[in-house]
């Protein structure tokens, strides 16, 4: 029997579904995930959200003092340095804070969040409805965007943790030929506590680096108490008198300069961690104060004492503090490499449900809140190649060059997507959207234009780790839509398939089918290839579709709802809080309690499955198509996801040609 071109389904006026763009379904699919109830910004535990946000969220850029203003000088030292480079610099360095953190992430971006979330991809969501329609460019854009962080969060715990080690040699001088061991020890310590959930590890970070910060701030303080005229470089005229006066130079600083900002993109895509609000008290009350009193006192003591351009960091306190603080530096470096990895899992789900990369299995690890998740397959590959970053380069100085590319990257795609989503929106007028956005795309630019002249000396690094992130993102987007065109072509409206099955003379055996289906409202493909193949049709047949809500846990009452169609035919929701594991076989108990009846030994549970078959001549669409199909085999066994009875299990798929 042929569903499909069944007269009496077609008689019904429900025969087949029309077309519909795939993208709007994974935006849909997108949002609903997303909305979970985030309490971060509840007045509970606002104090220890801060604290928390503090120690994952700015650790990258909370270890820039250690390095950015060095690298920044020593081009301009070459032939002395005078005190209106100093301001300069500082000028550039200060209003690079202001207007690249402060006005576009702290104010600005962490508003546009998705139902909570932020990073590249929430940003492109909202750009993606506010367009109304499928946009290639912007989905270009996200997947660059998203791209170039990937690239970026193998390469942050590499450099920062060699850089903590290289540092406690000024202590123990013996260290030189254990940089790299020791570094590999700590890092698999790091990627192995991951599981233990982001709340915890914050519980355990945020109060080292409140003392970080503190430190930072009263080190610079005591200089700029001793040198004031640092202050002046707020008037950001010293800044664009240094790059008038020193255009070929300017160009190479600002390279140097950009790595001041590094982990700016990991505070907006570890929004769903910690909250809007949290993140920003952290900023300005803390962060932003003790980095700008911090990188001014760098400069007064090199203003004082040209000498200390070496290591101005270090030679901001006396000897005997000296191990205090290289101890205090080696925590702190440890930390920041928290705040991509957290950035990471966010990112990998997000670009899950937008349909991005295939499904995989994420844990919660909190709950009090959804933005807390543990993506075990993203946290040992992440492993795997920030150690082999360390084997194969062996010092931060030599990463130093691959340091920068990824995330300037990144932040000119966030503010170019910003500006679409304002215009499209309607929040803004084009011009009026460019008129902001200008003066911190001015910054960004820059700063990429600079990084790129590093690409033979490593910067290839994060554009190779990139290219192969787009080049599967793209692929699996692709092939998803590819393989949604054919399969449109066979939906059946449920509605008037039941009807049609009311007069059907189809053999009919008795027992239960439960067919899997993300959407009620249609005919489930394993169902139709049941009737195909086996020509029969069972007793009761259930739509079973399982919902997860945005509460941790669902209450016995909301677990299960059952709708009868007709005598052969149902609708079965199970949901599940999106702390939970959502378990089918122990959830049959609350569907009995709604009406369902049925007997176990006599069920099943047939899943439909569409495995990928390449074809066509060889070429770029082979490639990218081979790639959609290897990928396929990473994505969650339903039977496993959804703990179903291994002996009860009947999966129908179809080989389609991609």
């Amino acid at each position: 029997m042929n569903i499909v071109n069944d007269p009496k389904l077609a008689a019904s006026g429900e025969r087949q579904l029309p077309l519909f763009d795939e993208d709007e379904l994974d935006i849909a699919a997108y949002l609903r995930d997303e909305g979970e109830e985030h309490h971060a910004d509840a007045p509970k535990g606002f104090a220890a959200l801060t604290i928390g946000a503090v120690g994952v969220v700015y650790g990258d850029i909370g270890t820039s003092p250690i390095y950015a203003l060095r690298e920044a000088l020593r081009p301009v030292a070459a032939d002395g340095l005078r005190q209106v480079e100093v301001l300069g610099l500082l000028s550039l360095l200060v209003w690079t804070l202001i207007l690249v953190v402060t006005v576009k992430y702290v104010f600005f971006l962490l508003r546009q969040d998705n139902r909570g979330e932020g990073g590249v991809l929430a940003l492109y969501t909202l750009a993606r409805l506010a367009i109304g329609r499928r946009s290639i460019p912007t989905l270009v854009l996200a997947i660059a965007g998203a791209a170039l962080f990937a690239g970026d969060a193998s390469i942050t715990p590499a450099i920062s943790v060699l850089s903590a080690v290289e540092g406690a040699g000024l202590v123990f001088p013996h260290l030189d030929h254990w940089v790299v061991p020791v570094t590999m020890g700590i890092l698999f310590a790091l990627f192995m506590i991951q599981r233990q959930g982001t709340a915890r590890i914050a519980f355990a970070f945020g109060p080292i680096m409140v003392v970080w910060f503190g430190t930072l701030g009263i080190m610079g303080l005591w200089h700029i108490v001793q040198n004031p005229i640092v202050l002046a470089c707020i008037n950001p005229w010293y800044g664009v008198e240094f790059l008038l006066e020193h255009r070929t130079i300017a160009f190479i600083v600002l390279g140097a300069l950009s790595l001041a900002v590094t982990g700016a993109e990991a505070l907006y895509a570890d929004l769903g961690h910690f909250g809007r609000k949290p993140i920003m008290a952290a900023w300005l009350i803390l962060v932003f104060p003790a980095l700008t009193l911090n990188y001014l006192g760098q400069g007064a003591l090199v203003l004082a004492d040209p000498s200390a351009l070496e290591d101005p960091f270090f030679r901001l306190v006396p000897a005997a503090v000296l191990p205090f603080l290289v101890a205090l530096t080696t925590a702190a470096t440890v930390i920041a490499a928290q705040a991509v990895i957290t950035g990471a899992f966010s990112l990998t789900r997000a670009a899950v449900q937008l349909g991005l990369l295939p499904r995989i299995t994420i844990r919660h690890t909190s709950h009090d809140q959804s933005g807390q998740i543990y993506i075990g397959a993203i946290n040992w590959m992440q492993l795997f190649l920030v150690l082999w970053l360390v084997v194969g380069f062996g010092s931060s100085g030599a990463l130093a060059s691959a340091y920068g590319i990824a995330v300037t990257g990144t932040m000119v795609v966030s503010t170019a997507l910003s500006v679409i989503y304002m215009t499209r929106s309607g929040s803004l007028s084009l011009w009026v959207a460019l008129l902001i956005a200008a003066p911190i795309a001015a910054f960004e630019y820059a700063f990429l234009a600079s990084n790129m002249t590093k690409i033979t000396d490593g910067g290839y690094v994060p554009l190779i780790l990139a290219g192969l992130v787009g080049l599967c993102m793209w692929s699996w987007w692709r092939g998803t839509q590819n393989m949604v065109v054919k399969s449109h072509k066979q939906l059946v409206g449920l509605a008037g398939f039941v009807k049609a099955m009311s007069h059907s003379s189809v053999h009919v055996v008795p027992g239960t089918a439960f067919f899997l289906t993300p959407d009620p409202t249609v005919v489930p493909s394993a169902l139709l290839h049941n009737l195909k193949h086996n020509r029969v049709l069972h007793e009761q047949n259930v739509m079973l579709t399982v919902e997860t809500l945005r509460v941790p846990v669902a209450t016995p009452e909301e677990r299960a709802s059952y709708e009868p169609l007709d005598g052969r035919f149902s609708r079965l929701t199970l949901r599940f809080g999106f702390m939970e594991t959502p378990n089918v076989s122990r959830a049959m108990g609350n569907a009995r309690k709604v009406g369902l009846k049925f007997d176990v030994m006599s069920s099943s549970f047939f899943l439909g499955r569409r495995r990928p078959v390449v074809s066509g001549s060889f070429g770029l669409n082979r490639l990218l198509d081979r790639i959609y199909a290897a990928l396929t085999r990473f994505s969650a066994d339903p039977s496993d996801f959804y703990h179903l009875p291994r002996d009860r299990v009947v999966e129908l798929g179809e080989r389609v040609a991609v």
